[in-house]
């Protein structure tokens, strides 16, 4: 491919990260704050919300697994963070699984947190990889 069509196929799988709903305008406002001086800006701060996700989810996992008394108050604590970076990054489709998730701690719902946290991580894995694919495609058109 020449640099033109990498640059239309970097257009087009930024517009197609949005239009499925994957992102949110937060992920733009990250895109203005990149620039020359740290081109790969936006790159970077998905890397640490995956690092910092991956710590979050297995403390949920924790908090869920063979407890006799789940703490509904420390799970809601816990995905309230991850909420917030997820909206951090613009991670649409995961701040959704996330306010499901909190809605079954109000309700104690344990079996709804369960199913809602493997949603949450299914959306978690296709985006690091959408994303992944995405930032490849910026370095290989010359635009990082």
């Amino acid at each position: 491919m020449d640099r033109k069509q990498l640059q239309h196929q970097v257009a087009y799988t930024r517009r197609s990260l949005f239009d499925q709903g994957y992102l949110d305008d937060q992920f733009i406002q990250l895109e203005h704050l990149q620039d020359e001086a740290n081109p790969n800006f936006v790159e970077e701060v998905v890397r640490l919300f995956y690092s910092d996700s991956v710590r979050l989810i297995q403390n949920i996992e924790q908090a869920m697994i063979n407890k006799p008394n789940i703490d509904f108050g420390k799970l809601d604590d816990y995905m309230h963070q991850f909420k917030g970076s997820s909206s951090s990054i613009g991670a649409k489709k995961m701040m959704k699984e996330c306010s499901k998730f909190r809605e079954y701690c109000c309700a104690g719902n344990i079996e709804g947190c369960i199913k809602t946290l493997q949603l949450l991580k299914q959306e978690h894995a296709t985006l690091r990889r959408k994303l992944e694919t995405y930032f490849q495609l910026v370095k290989q058109a010359g635009l990082a």
